[in-house]
């Protein structure tokens, strides 16, 4: 009960139906009490629809009708009774009584039409079901009685045989209510309760006429209160969405349907078992002859329905109802057997840094986004495309029949539609999928196919923008190189097999050094050095890269401690460390970095922390890292500041100390191009805003001199040293003597 207008109705009505009862007994203004509630339900029902603008008006205007008829039979029943002082059987009071019911069944109908659309036989057969169950009951105990009635006139055995007959139709479409899927509303849990108050009103009253007297009472609750409820029905907010098709257009098989449905099917026998005690020469052999089977038919169906949903779901991913990996390794091996290998594709689809949406915005929102991208792939690829979930944020597809240029083509296609925006929740997301594509060329086998695509989308997440790749047998030796690198390199930093060497980074103009990057290697014993380009990449993808980082943090930590008591090594004010996205979202990163820090009694802000761009860009638990570092006093850079498609932008929400100004700005400096603009408009950004601005990649004196004029003050570079030992750079700040280079101030070689 969200609102005003429900409370009130209920209030009023619960007050009406008390005075009802308060009124003596058969007295006409007790009748009139109960059809004005009948005629404010039909007012309250037409209230509710102009309230509340639900997409599907009829169902509660047929409902508002025949409520509306069925009270015009109680006036008629009045004026008979106490104008006319008659009771005859049948009246056109009965005319009213019955058209109220094909009205309100037709509501009810449309309703299941629209929460269903058509597509779940399994309730549908659920209901029919309960509905041949009851109707069973009602035949042996209502109807057959009628029907064996000599007394009564033809028209008056028809009209006794129209209510329970119409009261089992109803019964039917309440079982299918009952049993369809969708949301149970607030709305559609009050219009439950109006029509199974209805339904069960009438069977009681007639049940009481059959075999007893009913002089008012109970039964008359049963009405007064369904009146109640479908007022209460439409006015509830929730009566909008009531006829939304459901998401899940199968409703499950609860413990609850499941007795509903046991109970129904064993009323045929428990009604031939009650006959038999009761007189066995009177029992119903054909009533429940042909109730019995009906029964058993309509189970029998359910239940070969029930395997082939178990059987469709054991092959559907639940939360996007695509096929899930069983279903494409089944489709695959068909094709395989029928289709030449060229005209059979596979496709693996991976969305890129889908852990920190998850991270970001909660898991909730995950999910959304995994649902948003399979309805997307429905949408692009043609009918006879097989697209699957295969876990977590990987996808796949089966393109066969398609030749070569049309499988690309396809695979292009989504790709594209996969950058634009994807709504998930609140949230509009833009998302970058890798995907990797190989047809079955010299492979017949399913798992041999998602190896391949396997091998290409790895390929393709090293490509930069366009991150689609066709798998080629060359990508199996740099996969097997990649694995081969992977184990070495975990066993190459236990064995510590890696140091870290030191850039200095030199204060301009006179070229003193005032800080340090430190930088990984790789000592190999049988190849050498390894470089960083090699193994870096290979440490990210298998997640090395956290206790690499986390080594290389405590190693540069305990090296710049030894340096701030080591005599001449005072102007070393700062080390550099560089740290990769995938170390940032370790939720405990900040409490580690903090551990290194106290162990090694280094002062925070002489640790400085490099991330990229990239690694910040889309906010959630790396940028939460930042933050949480910014807060204990570490220094921030920026690092290749300038490359991102989103630089400007990112200094409002990263916490920001230094911009490292990327080489790609320094290589052609002082030549007059757009190299200049954008290196003096950098110097501009950081002077404004009050940060250190860093020039990486000097390697020339001219680009030092016009770097030094254009206003910065900081640099490193091959120009001023190489990266080195860590005592090599003590013997640098002891030998280093300045020279004048033109007007620059540089250091010896």
């Amino acid at each position: 009960m969200s609102n005003r207008p429900l409370r009130v109705w209920l209030a009023l009505g619960l007050l009406t139906v008390v005075v009802y009862f308060l009124l003596p007994p058969h007295h006409w203004y007790g009748d009139l009490v109960y059809e004005v509630i009948g005629v404010m339900s039909s007012a309250v029902i037409v209230a509710g629809v102009r309230r509340h603008r639900p997409a599907r008006q009829r169902i509660w205007y047929c409902i508002a009708v025949g409520q509306l008829i069925w009270v015009l039979g109680d006036m008629t029943f009045t004026v008979y009774n106490y104008v006319l002082h008659r009771e005859p059987f049948p009246s056109p009071a009965d005319g009213f009584y019955l058209g109220a019911y094909p009205v309100v069944i037709a509501g009810l109908f449309i309703l299941v039409r629209g929460r269903t659309s058509g597509r779940d036989r399994a309730g549908l057969i659920d209901a029919c079901i309960v509905a041949t169950g009851l109707g069973l009951l009602c035949w042996a105990f209502l109807m057959r009685p009628i029907v064996e009635d000599s007394s009564l006139s033809p028209v008056a055995g028809v009209i006794s045989l129209a209510y329970p007959a119409l009261d089992v139709v109803m019964i039917a479409m309440i079982a299918r209510l009952f049993t369809g899927p969708g949301a149970r509303t607030p709305s559609y849990r009050f219009l439950m309760a109006a029509a199974v108050l209805m339904a069960g009103s009438d069977i009681i009253f007639s049940v009481l006429t059959a075999f007893f007297s009913y002089q008012g009472g109970a039964v008359d609750v049963g009405w007064l209160l369904s009146y109640l409820m479908w007022g209460a029905a439409a006015l509830h907010p929730s009566m909008r969405s009531l006829s939304e098709p459901a998401t899940d257009l199968v409703a499950r098989l609860t413990r609850p349907r499941l007795a509903l449905l046991a109970a129904a099917s064993l009323l045929a026998p428990g009604l031939l078992l009650v006959q038999g005690l009761h007189d066995p020469r009177h029992v119903d052999w054909i009533a429940n002859g042909v109730g019995a089977v009906v029964l058993f038919l309509l189970v029998l169906v359910r239940m070969s329905g029930l395997v082939s949903q178990v059987q469709e779901q054991a092959v559907r991913d639940e939360l996007t109802r695509l096929g899930n990996r069983r279903l494409l390794h089944r489709h695959t091996e068909e094709a395989l057997g029928r289709l030449a290998p060229d005209t059979v594709h596979v496709a693996l689809i991976d969305l890129d840094d889908f852990k920190t949406v998850n991270d970001r915005l909660g898991h909730h929102v995950g999910d959304d986004l995994l649902t948003a991208v399979a309805a997307r792939l429905t949408e692009v690829t043609d009918p006879g495309t097989v697209v699957v979930r295969l876990g977590g944020d990987e996808f796949a597809m089966l393109l066969a029949p398609a030749s070569l240029s049309e499988a690309d083509a396809t695979v292009r296609r989504v790709a594209e539609e996969l950058r634009r925006p994807l709504h998930a929740g609140e949230h509009e997301l833009l998302m970058r999928a890798s995907i990797g594509v190989t047809d079955a060329i010299d492979a017949q086998e399913p798992r041999e196919l998602l190896r391949r695509a396997d091998v290409a989308m790895y390929a393709a997440k090293d490509q930069g923008k366009q991150r689609v790749a066709r798998y080629e047998s060359q990508m199996d030796l740099h996969s097997v190189e990649e694995a081969r690198l992977g184990a070495q390199l975990r066993h190459a930093i236990d064995a510590g097999e890696m140091h870290l060497v030191y850039q200095p980074i030199v204060e301009l103009p006179h070229g003193g050094i005032v800080g340090t990057e430190a930088l990984v290697r790789w000592q190999h014993p049988e190849h050498g050095v390894v470089s960083p380009g090699l193994f870096i990449p290979v440490a990210e993808r298998n997640g090395l890269i956290v206790p690499l980082g986390d080594w290389i943090l405590r190693e540069a930590c305990r090296q710049a401690s030894l340096w701030q008591d080591t005599p001449g090594a005072q102007n070393l004010r700062r080390i550099s460390v560089n740290v990769s996205a995938r170390q940032l979202r370790e939720p405990d990163f900040a409490a580690t970095v903090a551990g290194i820090l106290r162990d090694n009694g280094l002062e925070p802000s002489r640790l400085v922390v490099e991330v990229t761009e990239t690694a910040v860009f889309d906010g959630g638990a790396a940028l939460d890292s930042v933050w949480a570092l910014h807060r204990l006093g570490v220094t921030i850079a920026l690092d290749d500041f300038g490359t991102g498609h989103s630089s400007l932008g990112l200094l409002r929400t990263c916490p920001t100390d230094i911009l490292k100004v990327d080489k790609s700005f320094v290589d052609e400096v002082g030549d007059g191009g757009d190299q200049d603009v954008i290196a003096a408009a950098l110097i501009q950004i950081a002077s404004g805003l009050h940060l250190q601005a860093i020039a990486e990649g000097v390697e020339t004196c001219a680009q030092a001199e016009h770097l030094h004029r254009l206003g910065y003050r900081y640099a490193q570079g091959y120009y001023f040293a190489r990266p080195m030992p860590a005592t090599a750079i003590i013997e640098l700040l002891r030998a280093t003597t300045p020279r004048v280079t033109g007007s620059l101030l540089a250091p010896s070689p």
